[in-house]
C-alpha cells in the first residue's frame, strides 16, 4: 500500500520516502544478476536501515504523536496519520523481506554448498556437536531469569536478542514461575561454523536460536519448557543533551551515552510461532500497540548475516574485486605537497584509491616543514590510521587541532575516545559549536616554505573514514589554491574562536551563505531561461527535503529551467506535476556502491559552476550544521567531475530508478541499446587493474 498525495499537495512524507529507498534496497536483494552473497548482503542491509529508521526517525514521530499530535507535518498529515501510513509500508516490506530470505535465498544458497542446519534435520552427530557448544560456550554465559515477584521483567537493551519462555512445573523452592526470560549475550556469535566432517556440506551454519532451542530445559532443571521464542526491542537512539545547564558537553554526552540502550520502546519483534499470549505480555511490558508488532519468519536480526559472506570463501558468489586507483599527479609525485603545488588534484572514492588522503596527514605529521595541522572528525571509525597521523604530529610538537563532533550519531563513543586521546598528545581538541553539528570535511596543513607559510587542504563530500571510503561514493578535492584555503582556515578560526561570520571568498558556509547561495544560483537560472536562454541545473545528494528549495526549484521548473535531480534516498519534492514539475526529472541510483557525493552543477550562461559539498538539501544541512560548499575551479578538475558524477548517472539504465510524482519509484531498463552501468564503468575507467 503506498502514501497516495493529493494532487494540490507540493510536499511527499519524509518517513515514506525512506521506506521507499529500502524498497528500491531490496531490489538489488531480488536481482539475480547480483552475486548470491551480494545479496544477502543487500537483504542485510535492508535491516541495519530499517533499524536506524526505528530508532530515529519512528521514535520521533512517535514524540510528536505525544507532543503535538494537531501540528501538521510538511506534507499535511498529522503525525498520527503519517505513522499509521508508515507502519502499513513497514510491515509489507519486512514481510517481503521475510519470504525472499527463506522462499529464495536459503535454498539458492544450500544450492550452492551454503546451508543453514534446521533443528528438526540434524542427525547423532550434529546434535552431539551442538550439545557439546552449548555446554562449553554458550551455558556458561547465560543468565535465566524466571518472572516471578521477586524477579521482575529485566531491562532489555535495545536490538539485543532475547527468548521468552514459558515454564511449567516447581523449582527446588517450590516456585511456580511461568515464564522466563533469556537474553543472549552480545559476545556470541548469532550463528555458529560446525566442522566440515560434522555439517557433511561445504559450509554449515547454525544459528545459535537453535542451539538454545534444543537446549533450553537444561536452564531449567526439573522444569519443562513448553516453548521458547526469540523477540527483540528496538528503542529510541536519539540522544538529547539538556541545554539549560550544560558546562561539558563530553562529560553530558558520556552520561547520556550509557542510557541510550534503554530508550523508549518503538517496535517489538518476535518470532512468528509465538503464540499471542506471550506476545501480548511482552508488547505491555514495552507500552507498545498492536501495530508495533512485526512478526518475522526467521531470525530476528537478519544483520548479523552480514557476516556470512566473509566466513565463505566462494570468490564466484561475491563482486568481483578491484584496485582502487592513484592519480596520475600523485604516481608521477609521491611527495603529496609538491603535487599539490603543482595544481588541484580530485580524488574520486572508493573508483580512486583513499591512500592519498592519509599519505597527506602522515607526511604532514612527519614533515619539519609543517608547523600547524587542521582538522573536523565527524566519523573516522574506533581504529584510523588518520587518528594516529594526528597524534603523532601532536607528539612532535606541530600546532594541531582537532574539531571533535561529539554528536555524530552511533559514532560518539569513538569521537569521545578520540577526543581523550588527542587531548593526551597535546592536541587543541574542540567540539564545534554547540547546537550546530560539525559536519564539513576539511584538512589543512600550514607549511613554511622559502621563508612564508603557505596552505594546503583537502576538502571532500565524504567522512575521513578509510573503510566507508571502499564502499560510499565521494569526491575529495587537494588544493593549495589561496582563496580556498583561506576560507577554510576562516571556518576553522570559526569553529575554534568567538566572533561574527566573515564573507568567504570561495567557499558556500552553512547555516549563513550555503542555502541562500543555492537561491541565489536558481534565481539566476530562472533568468536566464525567461530570457530566452539555455538554463539547467544538476544536482545529486542523498537527500532533498528542505521546502524552500523545493518551491525555488519547481518556480524554476515553471520558468523553464531543465533540472535533472540524482537524489539516492528521500525527496519530497514531486517531479513531472503539469504546470508545477513538469521540467523536474528525479533518478536514484542503487548500486554497488553508496552513492554519496553531493554535486551541485548550475550552467550559468555556459560558465558551468560546479560546487562539491557534505551537504544535502535539507532543512538541518542548511540551517542546524556547519557544512561548506566548494567550488571546482580548475577547468580540468571541473570537466572530470562532471564527466563522472553527472553524464554517467544520468544515462544509466542498469541501476537507475526513476521518480514518478506520487513517490513512487520504476526502475529503468535497457530493452534496447546497449546497458549502462555508471559504477561499473567509473571502476573500469579509474581502477588501477584496468590502467595496467
Amino acid at each position: 500500500m503506498i502514501y497516495k498525495p493529493a494532487d494540490n499537495q507540493l510536499m511527499l512524507n519524509r518517513e515514506l520516502g525512506l521506506l521507499e529507498f529500502n524498497r528500491r534496497v531490496f531490489a538489488q536483494a531480488e536481482d539475480t544478476g547480483n552475486p548470491l552473497l551480494e545479496r544477502l548482503k543487500f537483504l542485510c542491509i535492508v535491516s541495519s536501515n530499517l533499524d536506524e529508521f526505528f530508532e530515529v526517525r519512528v521514535a520521533w514521530l512517535k514524540e510528536n504523536i505525544r507532543q503535538y499530535p494537531t501540528r501538521l507535518l510538511p506534507e499535511g498529515l498529522t503525525p498520527q496519520q503519517a505513522f499509521e501510513l508508515l507502519a502499513r509500508e513497514a510491515h509489507d516490506v519486512v514481510e517481503r523481506q521475510y519470504r525472499l530470505f527463506r522462499e529464495v535465498m536459503l535454498p539458492a544458497l544450500a544450492d550452492e554448498g551454503i546451508h543453514f542446519l534446521r533443528r528438526s534435520l540434524w542427525n547423532e552427530a550434529q546434535r552431539a556437536w551442538v550439545k557439546d557448544y552449548f555446554f562449553r560456550e554458550l551455558m556458561p554465559v547465560l543468565t535465566p531469569i524466571g518472572l516471578d515477584p521477586s524477579h521482575p521483567f529485566p531491562r532489555i537493551l535495545n536490538k539485543s536478542l532475547n527468548f521468552i519462555i514459558e515454564l511449567e512445573g516447581r523449582d527446588a523452592f517450590g516456585r511456580n514461575a511461568e515464564m522466563a526470560i533469556v537474553q543472549a549475550p552480545r559476545i556470541l556469535p548469532r550463528f555458529v561454523k560446525m566442522p566440515k566432517e560434522i555439517s557433511g556440506v561445504e559450509h554449515g551454519f547454525v544459528f545459535l536460536s537453535s542451539v538454545l532451542h534444543a537446549h533450553v530445559d537444561e536452564l531449567f532443571v526439573g522444569m519443562n519448557a513448553l516453548g521458547c521464542y526469540q523477540f527483540r526491542v528496538t528503542r529510541d537512539s536519539d540522544l538529547s543533551v539538556d541545554d539549560d545547564d550544560i558546562k561539558d558537553l563530553r562529560a553530558a554526552l558520556e552520561g547520556e551515552l550509557s542510557q541510550r540502550p534503554f530508550g523508549d520502546a518503538v517496535r517489538l519483534e518476535v518470532a512468528d510461532n509465538c503464540p499471542k499470549h506471550l506476545q501480548d505480555f511482552l508488547r505491555q511490558q514495552f507500552g507498545l500497540g498492536e501495530i508495533d508488532v512485526y512478526r518475522v519468519g526467521g531470525p530476528v536480526n537478519l544483520v548479523r548475516l552480514m557476516q556470512v559472506p566473509d566466513q565463505v570463501d566462494r570468490p564466484d558468489l561475491k563482486f568481483e574485486p578491484f584496485m582502487p586507483g592513484i592519480p596520475l599527479e600523485l604516481r608521477k609525485q609521491p611527495d603529496v605537497f609538491a603535487a599539490i603545488s603543482r595544481g588541484d588534484i580530485l580524488l574520486h572514492h572508493p573508483f580512486q584509491s583513499f591512500t592519498p588522503v592519509i599519505d597527506f596527514l602522515q607526511q604532514a605529521a612527519t614533515d619539519p616543514n609543517v608547523v600547524a595541522i587542521k582538522m573536523t572528525i565527524y566519523r573516522t571509525g574506533s581504529e584510523s590510521a588518520l587518528m594516529d597521523a594526528l597524534v603523532e604530529a601532536a607528539a612532535r610538537g606541530k600546532e594541531v587541532t582537532v574539531v571533535v563532533e561529539l554528536m555524530a550519531r552511533f559514532d560518539e563513543e569513538a569521537n569521545i575516545n578520540w577526543a581523550a586521546k588527542l587531548e593526551r598528545a597535546g592536541a587543541h581538541v574542540v567540539y564545534g559549536v554547540y547546537g550546530y553539528k560539525t559536519h564539513a570535511k576539511m584538512l589543512l596543513a600550514v607549511r613554511r616554505e622559502d621563508g612564508k607559510l603557505r596552505r594546503y587542504a583537502h576538502v571532500g563530500t565524504g567522512n575521513y573514514h578509510p573503510r566507508t571510503s571502499k564502499l560510499y561514493t565521494d569526491f575529495g578535492l587537494m588544493t593549495a589554491n589561496e582563496e580556498i584555503t583561506s576560507d577554510v582556515n576562516d571556518v576553522f578560526m570559526q569553529l575554534t574562536g568567538l566572533g561574527l561570520a566573515g564573507n568567504h571568498l570561495r567557499l558556500w558556509q552553512a547555516p549563513f551563505t550555503l542555502q541562500p547561495n543555492i537561491i541565489k544560483a536558481l534565481d539566476r537560472e530562472i533568468l536566464n531561461a525567461r530570457a530566452g536562454r539555455k538554463a539547467v541545473v544538476i544536482a545529486k545528494m542523498n537527500a532533498l527535503l528542505e521546502p524552500t528549495v523545493i518551491e525555488k526549484l519547481y518556480e524554476a521548473s515553471q520558468a523553464g529551467v531543465t533540472i535533472h535531480l540524482i537524489v539516492r534516498g528521500v525527496c519530497a519534492l514531486r517531479p513531472g506535476m503539469p504546470g508545477l514539475s513538469e521540467n523536474i526529472k528525479v533518478r536514484s541510483i542503487i548500486g554497488r556502491f553508496l552513492e554519496h557525493h553531493r554535486v551541485f552543477y548550475f550552467y550559468n550562461d555556459g560558465a558551468e559552476d560546479v560546487y562539491l559539498s557534505s551537504a544535502d538539501w535539507m532543512g538541518r544541512n542548511l540551517f542546524r550544521r556547519i557544512e561548506i560548499a566548494f567550488p571546482v575551479l580548475a577547468p580540468k578538475v571541473k570537466r572530470r567531475v562532471i564527466r563522472e558524477s553527472l553524464r554517467p548517472y544520468l544515462v544509466d539504465n542498469a541501476q537507475a530508478w526513476e521518480m514518478l510524482s506520487d513517490g513512487r519509484y520504476r526502475r529503468k531498463s535497457a530493452r534496447s541499446g546497449k546497458r549502462r552501468n555508471a559504477q561499473a564503468s567509473l571502476l573500469a575507467e579509474l581502477g588501477a587493474k584496468q590502467r595496467t
